[in-house]
């Protein structure tokens, strides 16, 4: 009976640690205006300039094992997440090597939107990405743009949708 507890106990301890080891990190910078939860330690922020704005870019371990890039555009009045993405398909995705579109999908989060997801290869591998378009306001419309090889972005999919619902402006 002791042998038993002290078993269950033991259990219970490393239960603990584990789900401790892939607790959600909130991400905050003052360098951009918006937060958002990572799913578990696995997701690494990358800062870089790009001359005029300062982007925060995530990587899942490897960068072809899953990459994140967010930005912020600004629109005309009334367009929506789906004009954009309209856009981005036909002047930005279609000329990527190996495209193979997918399908639009509505979406709801703290922001709501829309995502799409689509094939292509690069240096002979199979590739995949998937956008998140999230309308901020009337104006404004962040795209959670994430890739990586096919299977290995697939394998993580419930990450790219928690990271993409937890996504808000400060």
């Amino acid at each position: 009976m002791r042998a038993t507890k002290f078993l269950f106990a033991c259990a219970l301890a490393l239960l603990a640690c584990a789900q401790a080891a892939t607790a959600q990190q909130v991400f905050s910078d003052d360098e951009v205006e918006y937060t958002l939860e990572l799913p578990n330690a696995t997701w690494k922020s990358s800062s870089r300039a790009d001359g005029a704005h300062q982007h925060v870019d995530f990587i899942y371990g490897e960068r072809t094992d899953g990459y994140l890039k967010i930005r912020r555009e600004v629109v005309e009045q009334g367009r929506t997440t789906t004009d954009v993405l309209e856009r981005d398909r036909d002047f930005k995705l279609r000329i990527i090597t190996g495209y193979v579109g997918g399908k639009e999908e509505r979406f709801a989060g703290r922001l709501d939107g829309v995502t799409f997801g689509y094939e292509y290869t690069s240096a002979g591998k199979q590739m995949a990405g998937r956008v998140y378009y999230l309308q901020a306001d009337s104006r404004t419309v962040y795209t959670l743009h994430f890739t990586g090889q096919r299977e290995k972005l697939q394998r993580i999919r419930n990450q790219t949708d928690a990271i993409a619902r937890s996504f808000r402006l400060k």
